[in-house]
């Protein structure tokens, strides 16, 4: 699977905190950091949101942002599920991914379970993967087989974005992985030893580590060097 990563101003650049990459097609994805679990992506016209929240610092007014055709919701976690931004993003034809409770509380929005698998619209699927914790004492954070993280497909271009998560076992079946978001902020995530170990499991060719918080997250730069993964350090605190 080819991943085209064009060095030259306009294909591949940082734009503040937008990446650019570009597909087998010659069409772009537009990853644009919001802020801790928060992300936007943008192609062939349409706006894609993971986890939008406006309540964690700083302050974001979605008003101002574009609308959504699609947003996926990870889990039902303040810094992850607020329901006054997706007021704020969806218009009548959004389509809202999510978790079972997500969609108890919300009330509507189509509901994914680990595994499950759905096309989003042309050139665009989704896989709802797992996402868990391991550690004993972290158990009641995220239980098994509640929460999802997602491989979103779009064209050759292949997206996990892992939600709250450790490193787990499933992450092995994850394959051809182009990019990567992991989360670092134990007790409810992964330590940066983690993210490394599911960054060499996972083989990502670019990793976006997020939902750091105040985690040292240039740690895990420095513990991936010589590995080949393009780590990109993101204000996804």
């Amino acid at each position: 699977m080819l991943l085209t990563l064009c060095l030259a101003l306009g294909c591949m650049a940082q734009q503040g905190e937008t990446d650019v990459f570009q597909t087998a097609s010659g069409k772009t994805v537009k990853i644009t950091c919001i802020k801790h679990a928060s992300i936007m992506m943008e192609y062939n016209g349409k706006t894609i949101y993971f986890d939008p929240v406006i309540n964690l610092e700083p302050h974001t007014d979605f008003t101002t942002w574009p609308k959504a055709d699609y947003i996926f919701v990870t889990h039902e976690h303040h810094d992850h599920f607020d329901s006054m931004a997706l007021t704020e993003l969806r218009r009548n034809y959004t389509v809202i991914y999510t978790n079972h409770n997500v969609y108890t509380q919300w009330g509507s929005g189509y509901v994914m379970a680990n595994g499950d698998k759905a096309e989003v619209c042309d050139n665009i699927t989704v896989e709802a993967v797992p996402a868990y914790n391991t550690t004993p004492a972290n158990l009641k954070f995220h239980p098994k087989g509640r929460d999802n993280g997602y491989v979103l497909t779009i064209e050759n271009l292949r997206i996990y974005v892992a939600g709250d998560t450790e490193d787990i076992p499933e992450m092995a079946d994850l394959q051809d992985i182009d990019i990567a978001f992991l989360p670092c902020n134990q007790p409810y995530t992964m330590t940066p030893e983690q993210l490394v170990r599911a960054a060499k499991t996972i083989k990502p060719k670019v990793l976006f580590p997020y939902h750091y918080s105040d985690t040292p997250i240039r740690k895990v730069t420095m513990l991936l060097a010589g590995s080949g993964i393009d780590v990109r350090i993101r204000k996804y605190k």
